[in-house]
């Protein structure tokens, strides 16, 4: 008999599989389609309340279950069409959930399938309902603003002729940074009920009752007014998160500064007492140019984007600023760094524009579930909200920057990068570059500091005329880091770049961005891939002509811990070329010798990460040798003159060595300028990394001021005293290659 899939996705049985390679082989379970499920939409806010489609199942029954992680259950439902739906619930985490459903009211769960859970802020506003000039609804009652509110929503959105609209108030209770700090969303009352749906409800806000009015952060949720007042994983429409001014009671409406200013004052004395976040997290890149080329450890806050305008309402003056990917080990607090025009970084200490860190990090951090982790709300609670009480609706953030000031960047240390592109040219680490074109599955990094794995495949290239040139490129790329989740990045067989997440191929359709089980995933509009690991080391992947351009960027506690064909990283290029057994080969190598060391960096079957799912693959990589020993390139491309190519190659490449390489072995220009730019952006890459030296922020004498807000290496602040007063000490401090200040600190 054939094996079913039922309670068994993912597993290989004995006569057919119910993996998601066996669609692509031909080797499933007849039921898999059945079983295993396949949704859509795949993804949507972590506050759930979403209609999700379960395709290719048709379930004749009436009564569905939908369980989450084992625990969370969920109705669902079978449309009119014979279309099996489940409801997304309310999660306190992001990333993919794994779900089943029972057609036996609970009994057995026999399909199985995976929710992508996102964080709210980050999915499309169309799935939310909008506050129509949302800083009205945040500033309401606070000078000279009042009057109508509005919402409006996509109507079609929840299946109801009326629908409710609720108020939802968020906190967090229990002892800070202990076994019983929880986390939860609390109905709190109906705004509005048995109201028409029509998509916009305009009201003029009354002051909360007594038992409501202290909850100011909170979010509104639209249901369909045949459910009950709160009820819990329902049809829901949610608005963005947001300060609750609008709400808020008689107290706060009759003097909201003197109210605000209270609330400042007590959350500066809660701050004294939590542990200092402050000492751990990682220091800020020192320019513009090195924040944006750390890709493994910052990512663009989109609050403030130079891509975008530069529109930084909270970060006047600012062109752009960073947060650090990773929360910080024990606190889980979050990093901000932002720059002016000059791509200086902008510290609180000179302008209110500075950079902010927070005791929560804004995306959350694994493995969520507890404050201060919880993505976006533990930030809210602890970094956003007190910024409305002491910036916004009072005139005291000086508390404020007491606690959030910003950390300059004299700890911080560049990542180094390696790449590899073309035919594949290698530059290490260390800043050597070689040519190895074996035709295989090799190592191209690995690390015994966290198990840190990125494999490249190659094969053969084609000249533009269809026929196989003698030499080859990356066409895939896959990457782990302990025990994260396994990442492919690869050409399919009709040149189309895909991402495969444990070897299932990936839509960036609905998102963008992914929080991963170790590692954070995220594709721009035009495929540049980044994965970035837990330990802060970074990948980004490129499709480019038919090959693939990779960079890997590793930070400082990588140095002595790297071996593969991008070499030992230790700032000594001597020891570049070390096979598996230590034994190293002299740098001035032939391109025959280097093909032997580059062999020597073939993986095997046991510690392979790639994915083998066509025949082609199986067949070529898997049962066949992992480097191709019968496949010989060309070492050395020989420069005709009678050759009519040579004329354009040298006007496209001009001195570029491996730009000239790429056209004459594959006798494709397009080719060749793929691997200039790609050279011409790694060369670029490296110059944004260099280490640059900061001495620290300087302080103006009392009675005087300063001039300048540059602190690092060649930089001078000068000082002037108010009139009246006598400078005593120096006028001028230059910052020295030491990272010390010139001269003594002046008085007046």
């Amino acid at each position: 008999a054939q094996d079913s899939c039922s309670h068994q996705c993912g597993e290989l049985l004995g006569t057919c599989s119910c993996q998601v390679t066996c669609q692509s082989l031909g080797t499933c379970c007849p039921d898999y389609d059945e079983f295993c499920l396949q949704i859509s939409p795949y993804s949507g806010s972590l506050m759930g309340g979403k209609d999700f489609l379960l395709e290719n199942t048709s379930l004749n029954t009436s009564v569905l279950m939908c369980r989450f992680k084992q625990e969370i259950i969920t109705s669902g439902y079978v449309d009119k069409d014979g279309k099996a739906h489940c409801i997304s619930p309310l999660l306190y985490e992001t990333g993919f959930i794994p779900f089943e459903v029972s057609t036996d009211d609970g009994l057995t769960f026999p399909y199985s399938g995976t929710w992508l859970s996102v964080h709210h802020s980050k999915v499309s506003d169309g799935e939310k309902c909008t506050l129509v000039n949302e800083t009205k609804w945040q500033y309401y009652g606070t000078s000279n603003i009042d009057g109508n509110l509005t919402l409006t929503w996509t109507q079609w959105s929840l299946a109801a002729s009326h629908i409710n609209i609720e108020v939802w108030g968020y906190q967090e209770t229990g002892d800070s940074y202990s076994e019983n700090w929880f986390a939860e969303w609390i109905y709190l009352y109906t705004l509005a009920r048995e109201t028409p749906n029509t998509g916009t409800f305009s009201f003029i806000p009354e002051p909360a009752k007594a038992n409501y009015n202290t909850w100011d952060f909170g979010i509104l949720r639209i249901t369909p007014s045949t459910y009950s007042d709160g009820q819990s994983n329902i049809p829901s429409v949610w608005s963005s998160a947001h300060a609750l001014a609008w709400h808020l009671g008689e107290d706060f409406r009759n003097d909201p500064t003197a109210w605000a200013t209270a609330k400042c004052i007590e959350w500066d004395r809660k701050e004294e007492k939590l542990p200092n976040f402050m000492e751990e997290i990682i220091d800020c890149p020192c320019t513009l140019a090195q924040a944006r080329a750390d890709t493994g450890r910052f990512h663009t806050d989109y609050g403030c984007n130079v891509e975008e305008g530069s529109v930084c309402t909270y970060h006047p003056g600012a062109v752009h600023c960073v947060r650090a990917i990773q929360a910080s080990p024990q606190y889980a607090a979050g990093q901000q760094c932002c720059y002016d025009s000059t791509g200086t970084q902008i510290l609180t200490h000179d302008s209110t524009g500075g950079s902010t860190p927070d005791r929560g990090h804004d995306w959350g951090s694994p493995p969520f579930m507890k404050p201060p982790r919880i993505p976006g709300f533990s930030h809210w609670l602890y970094d956003v909200i007190s910024f409305y009480y002491c910036c916004l609706w009072s005139d005291n953030c000086h508390f404020y920057m007491k606690n959030r000031h910003s950390s300059d960047c004299r700890t911080y240390r560049p990542p180094r990068a390696a790449s590899a592109f073309g035919d594949p040219h290698f530059l290490t680490f260390d800043g050597l570059n070689f040519t190895f074109k074996g035709q295989g599955e090799y190592t191209l990094v690995e690390s015994d500091l966290t198990s840190l794995r990125v494999q490249g495949r190659t094969q053969q290239a084609y000249f533009p005329n269809g026929t196989e040139a003698q030499v080859t490129g990356l066409s895939a790329v896959a990457m782990q880091e302990n025990n994260s989740d396994v990442i492919e990045v690869r050409y399919s067989e009709d040149s189309n770049l895909e991402v495969l997440l444990n070897q299932k191929v990936i839509s960036f359709s609905e998102q963008s961005w992914m929080d991963l089980e170790g590692l954070f995933l995220h594709s721009t509009a035009d495929q540049n891939i980044t994965v970035m690991f837990s330990s802060g080391s970074g990948v980004e992947i490129r499709g480019n002509g038919g090959f693939l351009t990779l960079t890997v960027l590793l930070p400082e506690k990588f140095m002595n811990h790297t071996q593969g064909l991008f070499g030992v990283m230790n700032g000594d290029t001597e020891d570049e070329y070390t096979f598996k057994n230590k034994t190293t080969m002299p740098v001035h190598a032939s391109p025959q010798q280097l093909f032997e060391f580059g062999a020597n960096w073939a993986v095997e079957n046991g510690t392979s990460l790639f994915t083998y799912d066509t025949e082609i693959l199986l067949n070529n990589f898997f049962y066949g040798e992992k480097h191709n020993v019968s496949f010989l390139p060309v070492f050395f491309p020989h420069e005709d003159p009678a050759d009519p190519l040579m004329k354009e190659m040298v006007s496209l490449c001009d001195t570029d060595p491996f730009c000239r390489f790429d056209v004459l072995t594959t006798r494709s220009l397009q080719v060749g300028n793929f691997t200039r730019l790609s050279h011409q952006n790694h060369k670029q890459l490296v110059e944004n990394l260099e280490p640059v030296i900061s001495c620290g922020w300087l302080g103006h004498p009392t009675n005087g001021r300063k001039d300048g807000t540059n602190y690092l290496m060649g930089s001078a602040i000068h000082f002037i005293c108010n009139q009246g007063y006598e400078l005593i000490g120096s006028e001028e401090r230059i910052c020295q290659v030491t990272g010390t200040w010139s001269g003594y600190t002046p008085n007046c």
